[in-house]
């Protein structure tokens, strides 16, 4: 079908940009017209108009298996015809705008008033007074402080706006870091690809999988136990259940929350579901903006008339322009969808990725600093600084006062009830003279420099971090981490190296303490054995061979699968010649492994020598104590046995907890036959069926299984990991560990990380003893028995997503610590997204985090490993300090600037340091010293004091 393709030729909707190419037998306005239907009636509409799933595939001249072809003539031909994935971000505010905003501030206003007068004043000449003349020397050089204010106002006024610029400048270039990070696994000429997601086109067919953040709009042609999280453009929070049968509309922007499937891809950018509510976000802030201006200069026309704010609108209509040349369809927009799309704006969580959730997406009629900064209510500095200014303000504003009234009481003591001279106009340049000092004294107590201090420190801070492996989403993470007393670190991956391998196994009631020979295992138990993990796992999860000789295998996908299909090549046998057979469109029911359920499992039919199905394999595996309960026989030595309570107590007490010990993963490998009712005789743990088998039932379905095998998976502690736990704690910081693992596993790998240490008194908990201690008879958690607990917690197993959040909550609101705990948390899977965002800083895993967690994240570990947040660490102090430095430095011309003022006030009735002369000191100092501090590069010494924690003031 490839070789055809490069002889098509697209025309408008139907086709083509000139070439070869046929035309597709389905336009951009169809497609439009298809995504708006939903669950059966989109089913209908696919059957009855496209011929089904394979008719709407072969109508986009796409296969749902090999895909579309991946040359680049034929990628730019969809793109014309269908637009690309992208929607135009939020235009930059020009330099202009920069300045105008900068000048609103209202000390600088009050001096351009002032200056302005000055320089009036200087220009007008009265007539000669009895007894004297004016200087006219005096008088002429008067001009030059009202016209060095001006300068110095504007000089002030243009580095505001461009450090404004170069900020916005430098959020949007880590946004477009961001957006080229998020790739999304297609199919193209057969091969599976990861593809960045601007690079997304209409026709691809693309694996979606538990975690994935949908990109685009498309619709389902192959789904294992997929639900879908449509919270984000719906409101509803309730899980949808999606299949190619009932409901196969999947929709840009929604979360994939369990199970996998694959989709053939709809629509791209502002042709997606979000793109169109995006853009229509963005023209109802224009109407109601332009609302909100008519009515203004009615008011101002009509001041004594009531408001006519009952008169409605014309209806706007939006064309929604793609990058096709052409319009799709008008949409209209009347008052009550406007106001209804921007109430409901927070519902659309699309910070950070392109395509259907682009740069344009994320910001949607803000900008993306105003996104970045709000995630979290406030960074710990930011609150200490808002502190801080405040005081000095007030502590400004009272000097300023204090130094014009003493000036202005002064001088008309002297003059108009001593010297008893009258009032002149001249006099008014005296005033304006005093006014002139107070505001300047203001204007110099007030530490201006301070956001830009800050601004160029994040600035350099972020760009650096990237090259320690930190890719920063939200700016403030990065100085609140200079604060974190608390880590709460996953085990898999982040402190281990996430290179799965099984060492033992458990076979036939015999314990293998290496790799066992393929000729000495039980023909049906090794049969039964690489089935079950060649089928029960994900197919993305693959071993290949290492591209360089001398390096490890390469592990693709998930790494606990990677572990087990590795034994299966171990023992000289294929997995792909199994998948081969039963390819992944043919795997009649999957169960995808979840928080939840701690297990995957996949029914296969049972087919005679002439295809006639005679019953169904159901395959599961998953944490051994969890699934051995669901087991009822177990093939023993001498064949099938009963699996008695007598049985697992001694597995557990022989095999599993031996096995985790050692620092080893067990996973239970287990199966369960359905046989169709006939009249020879079954085999023991064969289940009889005659009917239906309700799938759905799940706890009947994973039950009464027969054990195959246990097998210990290792996964070493990363070589560099305990010397980073050290230093965190020489610094003050406390790491716990929270995993899903059993008990014994994390204690190994706590201890060999020295996260628990031989002699101390600190404690290590399973999820369900944590919950049991901390919540009352009704179920609550309850803070004060919290506080009992994490104090010595250092080890939370087989935690659930719940427990995470319900303990980063509980750290961050006890006031059991002096100065309050600053929690940083990791994260990788869908359901850690409540701990990371309610976490002071929530640290995703790049490479296997989830979108939603990356999504929920204020920082990304592009290489999954703790030493990076150790370097995250030693950054956010370094920002601390620097700030701190600044302030100290700042603090103290100020004060001396002021003090100088006022006495000069008292005393000669006059300022030694001149108005303008403050203000080039005040804005040079600011630079100048913002530059210096805030680029230093962080130490290790940094990591030898203990972090400040949340109230204790900046010092």
């Amino acid at each position: 079908m490839f070789s055809d393709q490069k002889s098509m030729t697209p025309h408008r909707g139907r086709a083509s940009t000139g070439g070869s190419f046929p035309p597709f037998d389905v336009t951009l306005e169809d497609l439009r017209t298809l995504m708006e239907f939903r669950g059966d009636e989109a089913r209908e509409k696919i059957n009855t108009d496209y011929g089904g799933t394979d008719g709407f595939c072969q109508r986009l001249q796409t296969d749902p298996n090999n895909g579309i072809s991946n040359n680049a003539d034929e990628l730019h031909r969809r793109r014309q015809v269908f637009g690309k994935n992208e929607i135009p971000p939020h235009p930059p505010k020009s330099i202009f705008m920069l300045v105008y905003e900068a000048i609103q501030d209202v000390t600088l206003i009050i001096l351009l008033i002032a200056a302005a007068v000055s320089l009036a004043l200087t220009f007008y000449r009265p007539q000669e007074e009895e007894g004297g003349s004016s200087d006219d020397s005096e008088q002429e050089a008067g001009w030059i402080e009202g016209a060095a204010i001006l300068v110095s106002v504007i000089a002030v006024v243009f580095v505001t706006a461009m450090n404004d610029y170069t900020k916005e400048r430098q959020f949007r270039g880590l946004q477009k870091k961001i957006e080229t990070e998020h790739k999304f696994a297609v199919i193209r000429e057969g091969q599976q690809l990861h593809v960045i997601v601007n690079e997304l086109v209409v026709g691809d067919i693309a694996q979606i999988k538990y975690g994935d953040l949908l990109p685009t709009d498309g619709i389902l042609i192959q789904s294992n136990d997929l639900k879908i999280d449509e919270s984000s453009l719906t409101g509803e929070s309730d899980h949808i259940k999606k299949s190619v049968e009932h409901d196969p509309m999947l929709l840009s922007g929604t979360h994939v929350m369990e199970g996998s499937g694959r989709m053939v891809i709809t629509a791209v950018g502002v042709n997606s579901q979000t793109g169109i509510i995006m853009t229509l976000l963005g023209a109802a802030k224009n109407a109601l903006e332009d609302e909100r201006k008519e009515k203004q200069k009615e008011e101002k026309k009509t001041r004594r008339r009531s408001k006519t704010s009952g008169e409605k609108l014309p209806n706007s209509t939006l064309p929604i322009d793609g990058d096709i040349g052409r319009q799709p369809p008008e949409i209209t927009i009347d008052d009550g969808t406007k106001q209804a799309l921007l109430e409901n704006e927070e519902n659309i969580k699309l910070d950070g990725y392109n395509g259907a959730v682009a740069s344009g997406a994320a910001t949607a009629g803000k900008n993306e600093i105003d996104i970045a900064t709000t995630k979290k209510e406030r960074s710990v500095l930011q609150a200490k600084l808002t502190r801080l200014a405040i005081q000095i303000g007030y502590a400004g504003s009272f000097v300023a006062v204090c130094t014009m009234l003493i000036l202005v009481v002064r001088f008309c003591i002297e003059n108009y009830f001593v010297a008893h001279k009258p009032f002149s106009i001249t006099n008014l340049n005296y005033f304006i003279k005093f006014l002139i000092i107070g505001v300047t004294v203001l204007v110099v107590a007030v530490p201006e420099g301070l956001p830009l201090a800050v601004t160029l420190s994040l600035a350099y801070s972020v760009k650096k971090m990237m090259k320690d492996n930190n890719l920063v989403r939200h700016l403030d993470a990065c100085e609140t981490m200079g604060s974190a007393t608390t880590i709460c670190s996953d085990k898999t991956g982040t402190l281990t190296t996430n290179r799965m391998t099984a060492v033992q196994s458990f076979i036939n009631e015999v314990l293998y303490k290496d790799t066992p020979k393929w000729e000495k295992l039980n023909e049906k138990t090794r049969d039964l054995l690489i089935h079950c993990i060649s089928i029960n796992s994900s197919y993305s999860s693959q071993v290949l061979p290492p591209k360089k000789v001398g390096e490890n295998m390469q592990q693709l996908g998930n790494k606990t699968e990677c572990g087990l299909l590795g034994f299966v090549l171990s023992l000289g046998q294929s997995y792909q010649t199994i998948r081969d057979a039963y390819p992944e469109e043919l795997i009649f029911k999957v169960y995808t492994f979840n928080s939840v359920r701690k297990s995957m499992s996949t029914v296969i039919e049972l087919k005679d020598g002439f295809g006639t199905t005679f019953g169904y394999r159901v395959f599961s595996k998953g944490a051994s104590e969890i699934t051995l309960r669901k087991c009822r026989w177990i093939f023993g030595q001498n064949g099938l046995a009963p699996f008695s309570e007598h049985n697992y107590d001694r597995l557990m007490r022989d095999v599993i907890e031996p096995m985790a010990s050692d620092g080893l993963r067990t996973i239970c490998l287990a199966y369960k036959d359905y046989i169709l009712k006939k009249d020879e005789q079954a085999a023991g743990n064969e289940v009889i069926y005659d009917g239906e088998i309700e799938w759905d039932d799940e706890n009947s379905i994973i039950n009464d299984l027969t054990v195959i095998a246990i097998i210990g998976i290792q996964d070493p502690v990363r070589p560099e990991v305990p010397e980073a736990i050290a230093k965190c704690q020489r610094a003050g910081i406390v790491v716990r560990m929270v995993t899903g693992d059993n008990i014994n596993t994390a204690r190994s790998i706590a201890t060999s990380c020295g996260i628990l240490k031989p002699g101390e008194d600190f404690i290590a908990l399973e999820g369900k003893d944590f919950n049991e201690r901390i919540r009352n008879e009704e179920g609550e958690v309850v803070q004060e028995k919290l506080d009992l607990i994490w104090p010595k917690l250092r080890v939370l197993a087989r935690a659930q997503p719940t427990d995470k959040y319900i303990l980063v909550k509980g750290i961050i609101d006890s006031k059991l610590s002096a100065n309050r705990e600053v929690v940083a948390v990791t994260g990788d899977g869908t359901n850690d997204g409540p701990a990371l965002k309610k976490a002071d800083v929530g640290f995703a895993m790049g490479i296997a985090g989830t979108d939603v967690a990356k999504e929920a994240s204020d920082i990304i570990l592009t290489d999954d490993n703790f030493t990076s947040i150790v370097k995250a660490v030693m950054w956010g102090r370094n920002i601390y300090d620097s700030i701190a430095k600044f302030l100290q430095f700042q603090l103290t011309v100020n004060v001396v600037a002021i003090v100088i003022a006022l006495v000069g006030a008292l005393a000669i009735q006059d300022t030694p340091i001149k108005a303008v002369q403050m203000l080039w000191v005040n804005l040079i100092m600011d630079t100048l010293a913002s530059l210096a501090l805030a680029t230093e590069p962080p130490t290790e010494d940094l990591l030898k004091r203990k972090p400040y924690g949340r109230t204790r003031y900046i010092r």
